[in-house]
């Protein structure tokens, strides 16, 4: 079994801890917010003063931040999570960062130690039952020596070199949002067009919305959005999207327009609630139709 650093410890970086804990793996933790660490604590954990201090004994560090100011903050300076790894150390970052984020990382590596980019797909469920997908760029050597520990987690897949991992997960973010996006355009268009809601779900289930919309009904029909992942975090991450595309020197239309909904919906406060709740901003245009 591992000794692994694990620093970010929010709804999903504890829940991927708890698992690793379970799997028999010795956890040197640290967060920012002290109190989101306590329950693994409890479970055995041992506490770190510092990323740095975490990492120093660690064969393993794993990064599960917000974002690319958070990685950086706990990666970089005197008690960063870079000054405490040593020569045959292997650091995951797990984080939705994009692929220039983990670059960036890799130029700051020092020496004997090895980067992956292994960003997950799925949510709090999924990392409860350890059913996350990982998408991993980086060495074959190195995927070879992380498996066992990401296969407590999920189903790993080696995608290619580093930064390939966090290009996957973009992918997959993008058709998220982009169906989300597209999904609530259409119900608000039903509502536009004065056509029942129960008319709509029904034309919807005979398209290549159905799985979707199907998921999605209970939500709409009664305004409730369970938190799984956070609003804010979902435009983060379509806003490292389309500057991906731009960056590729893409026109990206239909998820820059889905990104600018979940800005709309953010300001509109529903940045803490399920990213699905984007719905709700989209079809607050044609409510009194539906």
């Amino acid at each position: 079994m591992s000794h692994i650093a694990f620093i970010g410890t929010g709804a999903m970086g504890s829940r991927m801890a708890q698992r690793l804990l379970a799997a028999g793996h010795e956890l040197s933790v640290w967060n920012r917010t002290r109190s989101r660490i306590e329950g693994l604590l409890a479970l055995g954990a041992h506490e770190a003063g510092s990323p740095r201090a975490a990492a120093s004994q660690a064969d393993i560090a794993i990064t599960m931040v917000a974002d690319v100011n958070a990685l950086e903050a706990v990666t970089r300076g005197q008690d960063g999570l870079l000054a405490g790894l040593r020569p045959g150390s292997l650091l995951l970052e797990m984080s939705t960062s994009g692929p220039r984020a983990v670059l960036d990382l890799s130029t700051h590596l020092p020496p004997g130690v090895a980067l992956l980019d292994a960003p997950v797909l799925g949510s709090l469920q999924e990392v409860e039952r350890g059913e996350l997908h990982i998408f991993v760029g980086g060495a074959g050597d190195d995927f070879a020596k992380a498996s066992p520990v990401l296969s407590a987690l999920g189903t790993p897949l080696h995608v290619g070199p580093l930064g390939s991992g966090a290009k996957a997960k973009l992918l997959a973010n993008a058709s998220l949002i982009g169906v989300l996006g597209l999904l609530g355009e259409v119900l608000a268009l039903s509502g536009g067009l004065g056509l029942p809601q129960d008319t709509a779900f029904t034309v919807l289930s005979r398209t290549p919305l159905a799985a979707q919309a199907e998921r999605r009904r209970a939500s709409v029909e009664t305004s409730d959005y369970p938190p799984r992942f956070a609003l804010s975090l979902a435009r983060k991450d379509a806003e490292l999207v389309t500057a991906a595309g731009e960056q590729a020197g893409l026109e990206l239309n239909l998820l820059t327009a889905a990104a600018d909904w979940l800005r709309k919906a953010e300001a509109a406060g529903l940045g803490q609630r399920d990213y699905a709740a984007v719905l709700q901003e989209i079809l607050g245009q044609s409510r009194k139709g539906l």
